[in-house]
């Protein structure tokens, strides 16, 4: 019979609906609220990967988005479920990842009553969600699904979320509404150039000391070939933000690296003594403008563009805004470029390559040291490999020395800077892509704020490569009380950490332990031979420091180098 005339289980509406908008695997955990849907899954095709805690399937889910540019799906438990949520929905808010959070809700009579596990988790994510659904009819769940995901993926994409009440996912019979969208006050704001694009290659044509400034919204367009191009034909140097990294590889000859509190010293100078700053899908976040946007790029006339006009100006004041797709724009100023002639550089990248050849990090590479590691991961892994980050110094020394080529090849927490992120992030990205390599770079301290995901990894046989930098401290909490306060150290040693190895034994992970330079190379190479997981502890000696360094409240050019 047809479901038109029978109905069929509120849970069920709602994995169709999932399955309508393409969605292939949710992570999730599940809980006494849920059981309907949970049950309901078992004559699902859709894919449910089981994390050992609410944390890590938002940022498995976070993960897998990353490195497909889909929608990542994730589901908790109502109560403390949906709480260990909240920060893997303020990560992506955010870093700008399309995510749909399902939540488990009690019963729709009960809610308001503080019955067992009851929290308002929309009131609790407001700020941090791009909209919120409490669903009160099973018959709407397809039009909500739908609109959900058109939300959370269009314009500047982010985290939406529906809540579940039990009595909505356990009714049967239900006949469901039509999926037809209304979202009258939901806008997604297109190109409002005015000519402007004529104006971007006329002011380019002019300058003499251009430079492109790339951020995530590059990778979120999928804008990287365009700007390939555009570095290619113009020859203007580039710097991305932390977000932007892989939109052009680092080995490019237009490319300066990273800009900010850790970027290069020529980036950085660069940004500083620029005439042209043509900003691609970045917000000037703190991290790179040192909180200091009346400082930052003074010389300079300021081009922005991005999705999200809310963006535009509000840390530094540009003279051209662009609102639109990083793509389409910059394909429209290409297309404009033959009509002016392309800006002479040449003085300019003479001052560049002066920075740059008397400003190259040096380090010692017969040394165990973490630039020597991620460079000899680089080779071994190579650039095409997906590389997830905790954060930290770990996560630093990943930005400036690891060779990624592909912008969807590394996920990293930029905006809120969550330890923990990088192992469930890892098992995301594993699933989404099972054909590639993946490598978790991470610290101790970080590590074992995930380390039961663990679990899962070994429970779904994920061939994840962990390198763990182990220096028994927390890192960057120790380099800035050495810089900024008189080495007065205070709650930074991990005392007590685990033998990681045994620890990944214990998961039934191959472990391989690292003390020396001598070992690095074979280690590394032993790991991307083995089949399945993988970690390998490496100690590093706890003084090493993340350099260059702006400290903070400087411009960007006062950086500390040794």
């Amino acid at each position: 019979m047809s479901e038109e005339k029978t109905g069929i289980k509120g849970a069920t509406i709602l994995l169709n609906a999932l399955q309508q908008e393409g969605v292939d695997v949710i992570f999730g955990y599940p809980g006494g609220v849920l059981l309907p849907l949970y049950d309901a899954l078992l004559d699902s095709p859709i894919r449910h990967v089981l994390g050992r805690h609410e944390q890590g399937v938002v940022f498995a889910a976070d993960g897998y988005s990353r490195v497909t540019g889909k929608v990542g799906v994730c589901l908790g438990t109502s109560g403390p479920g949906a709480t260990n949520l909240v920060t893997g929905i303020a990560n992506a808010f955010l870093d700008s990842i399309p995510l749909v959070v399902l939540t488990g809700q009690v019963s729709t009579g009960s809610i308001g009553s503080d019955s067992f596990q009851e929290v308002d988790i929309i009131g609790i994510t407001m700020p941090i969600t791009k909209h919120s659904y409490l669903v009160k009819d099973p018959r709407d769940l397809p039009r909500i699904v739908k609109e959900a995901f058109y939300i959370a993926r269009t314009g500047r994409p982010g985290p939406v979320l529906i809540d579940l009440p039990k009595d909505v996912l356990a009714q049967e019979n239900v006949v469901p509404f039509s999926n037809e969208m209304k979202l009258k006050g939901y806008k997604v704001f297109g190109q409002a150039n005015n000519g402007k694009i004529e104006e971007v290659a006329k002011v380019l044509s002019e300058s003499r000391k251009p430079v492109l400034y790339a951020g995530g919204g590059v990778v979120t367009a999928g804008a990287e070939d365009v700007l390939r191009l555009f570095a290619d034909k113009t020859a203007v140097p580039v710097v991305t933000t932390l977000m932007g990294i892989g939109s052009l590889p680092l080995e490019h000859p237009n490319s300066l690296g990273m800009v900010g509190m850790h970027g290069t010293v020529t980036a950085n100078y660069a940004v500083d003594d620029c005439d042209l700053l043509i900003a691609v899908g970045v917000r000037f976040d703190d991290r790179v403008t040192s909180g200091m946007g009346h400082r930052f790029a003074t010389k300079a006339k300021v081009i922005h563009i991005d999705i999200d006009p809310v963006e535009i100006s509000k840390v530094v004041k540009t003279e051209i805004q662009i609102v639109g797709d990083a793509r389409q724009v910059l394909a429209e100023i290409l297309e404009a470029l033959p009509g002016f002639a392309n800006p002479d550089v040449t003085d300019w990248w003479n001052q560049l390559r002066d920075w740059r050849e008397k400003n190259t990090i040096q380090y010692d590479k017969d040394r165990l040291t973490p630039p020597m590691v991620m460079e000899c991961l680089g080779e071994i892994a190579g650039g095409d490999t997906i590389v997830t980050t905790d954060v930290g110094q770990h996560q630093m020394w990943a930005a400036q020395y690891y060779p990624t080529v592909n912008p969807r090849n590394y996920a990293t927490s930029s905006g809120l800077g969550v330890m923990g992120y990088g192992l469930p992030a890892a098992i995301g990205a594993q699933i989404a892509r099972p054909k590639d390599k993946v490598v978790l770079i991470t610290g101790d301290g970080s590590f074992q704020m995930s380390i039961q995901e663990l679990g899962t990894i070994a429970q779904n046989k994920l061939p994840v490569k962990i390198i763990l930098l182990n220096n028994g401290v927390l890192g960057m909490v120790r380099q800035m009380q050495k810089m900024f306060y008189n080495e007065r150290y205070s709650q930074i040693q991990l005392q007590g950490n685990p033998d990681f190895v045994k620890v990944a034994e214990a998961y039934g992970i191959r472990g391989i332990s690292v003390n020396s330079a001598e070992q690095v190379r074979g280690a590394l190479e032993e790991a991307f031979k083995h089949p399945g997981p993988v970690l390998v502890d490496i100690t590093i000696s706890e003084h090493e420091n993340v350099l260059p360094m702006v400290p903070p409240g400087k411009d960007i050019t006062e950086m500390i180098v040794r």
